[in-house]
This record gives C-alpha cells, structure tokens and sequence, in this order.
C-alpha cells in the first residue's frame, strides 16, 4: 500500500493483509489529537501569567481562549469536507504545519493582539487537522481492529485532559530561560515538525467517493452571527458599552435567521448544507444540540474564572493551581468509564440528568467552601466540590453522543455527530464571551484599593459566576427530559456507525473527525462496533 496513493473511504477487507506501518500511522495521528487536546487545556492555566507579562485587559485575555474555541468550531465541518474532497493524509499534513506554524507565532507573540491573531490561526488549522484523525483511523484499520483503536483513543483522551493543567503548570512555574508561559506554545514545535515528517511517509492518502460539496457562505454566516455577539459581550464592558456592540448583539439574531434561510436554499439545490436542517425534526436530536450548547457554555465560563480566582484572586502559583485541578480530572474519566459501561444501559437518560444534579451539588458545595473559608481556602479544601462537579461531568459527557444520536436516521448520523462537536465549541466560545457578564462586571463594582481587596472581589466575582452555572444547569437538566428515557442495543456501534461504517462520504468523515475530543471519550466512537459488539444508545 503506496503511502501517496489515494484510497476509497471503505475499509481495508479483513482478508487483505493490513500494511504494517498503520501502527506508526496511528501513533502519529493519535499524538496531533493529544497535541491540540493539550492545548486547549494547557493555555487557561497560564491565563494570568499572559495577561501579566503582555500586560493584556481582560478582555483580550478573553480573546486568546475563546479565538481558538471560535475558529475551531468554524472550521471543523468544513475541515472535515476539504479531506474528503482533496485527501485526508493532505489535510492533515497543512493543518498539522499550520498548527506548528501558529504556536510558534504564539510562543513569540510581542503584544496581546498578535497572540489573539495567531491563536485564530492556531484555532483554524486545529480544524483541518483534526477532522482527518479518525477518519485516517477508519481507511487504515480493518474493522475487526478498530474497538482496540478507539479504546486506545480513549485513553490518550483522558491523559490529555489530566496532563494539560498540570504541564501547563510546570512550563510557566519552570520559567525556562526566562520565556514565562510561552513554552506552553513552543513545546509544539518539535511535536509538530515530527508530525509532519513522519505523516508524510507513513500515512496513506484517501478521499471520500461521495464528498459533498464546501459551503463557504453558510461557513461565514455562522461566523459572522456568532462574533456579532461574543466580541461585543467581550469588549463592551471595557469600552462602556458603546451603542455599536448593542446593534451587533441585537443583529446576529438577523444573522443566524439569513444562515436558517441560506440553509434550505442549500439543501434544496445541491443537497449539501452545512447543517442538515431536516435532523432537528427529531425531538431528541434537537433537545441534545440544546444540551451540548448551554453545557459548552457552562465548561467556557467556569474553567476561565476558577482560574482566574486562583491565580489572582488567591494569589497561588500556576503549579498549586495545576495540582489543584487533578482530583477533577480524575473523577471526570473514572465516572466517564462507568457512565458509559454500566450505569446507561441500565438506567438510560437518568445518568445524564444524575449528572446534571451532581455537578450542581458540587457548585453549591464550591460556593459555600469559598464563601466559609474566603481567601485562605487551601487546595484540600477544594477537593471534595471538584470531586463531586467531575464525577457529575463524567455522567454527561460520556453518554450525551450516543444518546443525541439514537433516533438519528442513519443517513444523516456523520453530519449530526460533527453538528454535535461544532456546537458544543461554539457554546464553549460564548461561555468564555459570557465572563465578561458574570464575571468581570462584579469586580469592577469593588474598589481595588489593595490585594486582599483583590482577593476579595475575584472570590465574589467567582462565586457569582457559579450561581449563573448552578442556574445553566438546571436549565439543562429540564432540557434532558426530551432526550430517549430507555437504552436499548443496536447492532454495528449504534446508529452513529453507520455512515461511517458504511463508508458514505463526508458525513462519516465528519462525525469521526469532529467528535475526536469528546465522542471518543464517551466510547462513541463510529466504528467502535462495526463487527457486530452491541453497544448501548438510548431509545424511548
């Protein structure tokens, strides 16, 4: 097998004997997943470090998180559409360069507004790379090999999620030849360079049969709805309020109504929107959009500020705050594994609700901790709200795929999954355009006259912020009830495998690459039971 050969989107025959090298293929595609997963988590540590170096407003500060979140789900579709139609191995390759291109600029970035600009670069490369992950995974394994693969994945999901604070940490707490916290951007340059060295020798070219065709216009639709209301809420604030980012914010309704309507005008005339518009009939699907909106909102506004409210409102060192977080990270992936393997097939859409309440448990525990102890609350004290909020996290985010996805028809099952991911970073972006609101606005109502002041009013600031999160959850919770109430079994991975699976085009491309953060973590993995394993989604 010709590593510059193009092949289908099907999968090698089992019978066929599998080109050895797919094993240093997949350390390669696996290792620029764990790249950009670090990366997204690696950066809020370092936050304060940056704004404090540059000598950034908030705002700004704001910007290099939510940039990347804006320009990722922007892009991911679209990412996914390009390597299908001009080859997978080829779309890795620009966007595993563009992305070691960009965290160089941010390594070196003089100013605030050159590290936002390259962190959109960053963000925008992330989504040609990634889409092409999985779907590599899918024309390079057989389909008897590929639950081994996606466990695989699993595992390098959850050490991501772990590693990233905690290297984040250690690069800014080092200092390392006095570059502060741009080696949290530097240490991808290596990463990356091999990446793009061994891709090109060991990772075999496909594209799909059936692309369907890019929709730049509803790409640039969703984009400029979308700025039209985070930028303001980002830098409203810091300008007054001015009566231009009222008109933005009271426009990008108008924005998104022009995308609905550009949608079907697409759909109609060549078949290939897009958004699928036609999924949202089915209730579940569309209360399961809802849920992965408002929780990406929930996970942007609270990673942000408990950062902040370590760091500067406590005054601890970014590796205190790392270690501060692992207890988190470690209930997240225990409950995930148990959400998924035992507790859904049992008992179905009440996991996810469960999870719902425990994660707002743990916020009003968080509260009333940070209210008792105030500013001298210690990193143990911490734990058992971080705890109860991860175990609760774990009970979401693993089964939400599998259960959105289960009265999917199957035609449609690759563009949902990808709809899925997109939607969820979009609601991490305006989560992130959000702290301004809740946030940023409570210190400012506090004279800052000294640091225990300071203190003072990001302890304030932070414990409002988790009423809003408290109250977005229970929102959430509500919405769950429209999800399947019941598992049943489905054949062939469930009904997200199918496009896949089968080997239809884009849409299959698109649910394997966008969802490898999160789908491959939850065990919904497209091809997880292409050979017959009965895997549990939810039904009514």
């Amino acid at each position: 097998m010709s590593s510059h050969a193009a092949v289908p989107d099907t999968a090698p025959d089992r019978t066929a004997a599998p080109d050895r090298r797919r094993w240093t293929a997949l350390a390669i595609v696996m290792t620029a997943a764990f790249m950009d997963l670090v990366d997204v988590t690696i950066v809020n540590i370092a936050i304060p470090s940056i704004e404090h170096d540059l000598g950034a407003s908030f705002g700004t500060i704001q910007w290099i998180t939510a940039g990347y979140a804006l320009a990722f789900a922007a892009g991911l579709i679209t990412g996914g559409r390009l390597g299908d139609i001009y080859g997978r191995r080829r779309l890795f390759l620009i966007g595993i360069s563009g992305f070691t291109v960009a965290s160089a600029l941010c390594g070196l970035a003089a100013g605030p507004e050159m590290l936002v600009a390259s962190r959109l670069l960053q963000g925008a490369m992330a989504a040609m790379m990634v889409p092409q992950v999985l779907a590599i995974v899918h024309v390079t394994f057989p389909a008897h090999e590929r639950g081994k693969v996606f466990g695989m994945f699993g595992a390098v999901v959850g050490l991501g999620a772990v590693s990233g604070p905690l290297l984040g940490a250690l690069l800014t707490q080092w200092n390392l030849f006095g570059l502060e916290w741009r080696p949290i951007f530097l240490i991808n340059l290596p990463v990356g360079i091999a990446g793009l060295v061994l891709g090109r020798k060991f990772i075999t070219e496909s594209r799909a049969e059936r692309a369907l065709r890019l929709d730049l216009v509803g790409v640039a639709l969703v984009t400029a709805g979308l700025l039209m209301l985070i930028y303001p809420l980002t830098r409203g604030r810091e300008l007054g309020w001015p009566l231009w980012g009222h008109l933005c914010m009271a426009a990008s309704p108008l924005v998104f109504a022009a995308f609905l309507a550009y949608e079907r005008h697409k759909a109609r005339k060549d078949g290939s929107p897009l958004v699928e518009l036609s999924l949202f009939r089915v209730k579940s699907f569309a209360a399961g959009i809802a849920v992965q909106l408002t929780f990406g909102v929930v996970l942007g506004i609270f990673f942000l500020v408990w950062t902040l409210y370590m760091q500067i409102g406590l005054g601890w060192s970014p590796l205190k705050a790392g270690l501060t977080g692992v207890p988190f990270s470690m209930a997240v992936s225990l409950a995930a594994g148990v959400s998924v393997q035992k507790l859904v097939p049992r008992f179905g859409r009440k996991v996810l609700q469960a999870g719902a309440l425990t994660m707002a448990s743990g916020l009003l525990l968080y509260i009333w901790g940070s209210g008792r102890y105030g500013t001298g609350i210690e990193p143990w004290q911490m734990t058992t709200p971080l705890v109860i909020m991860g175990l609760g996290m774990g009970l979401i985010v693993a089964p939400l795929t599998d259960a959105v996805l289960s009265e999917v028809p199957r035609e449609h099952a690759g563009s949902a999954s990808g709809l899925i991911n997109t939607t969820g970073q979009m609601g991490n972006a305006l989560g992130l355009g959000l702290v301004s609101v809740v946030f940023f606005t409570v210190v400012d109502e506090t004279p800052l006259t000294s640091q225990a002041a300071l203190g003072r009013a990001f302890a304030d600031a932070f414990r409002g912020s988790l009423w809003w999160v408290v109250a977005v959850l229970a929102v959430i919770f509500l919405i769950m009830f429209a999800l399947p109430a019941r598992p049943r079994r489905h054949l062939e991975g469930g009904v997200g495998a199918a496009d896949a699976a089968d080997g239809t085009g884009t849409t299959g491309a698109e649910a394997d690459g966008a969802g490898s953060d999160s789908a491959v973590s939850s065990q919904g993995s497209p091809d997880s039971g292409a050979e017959g394993e009965r895997q549990p989604v939810l039904s009514h």
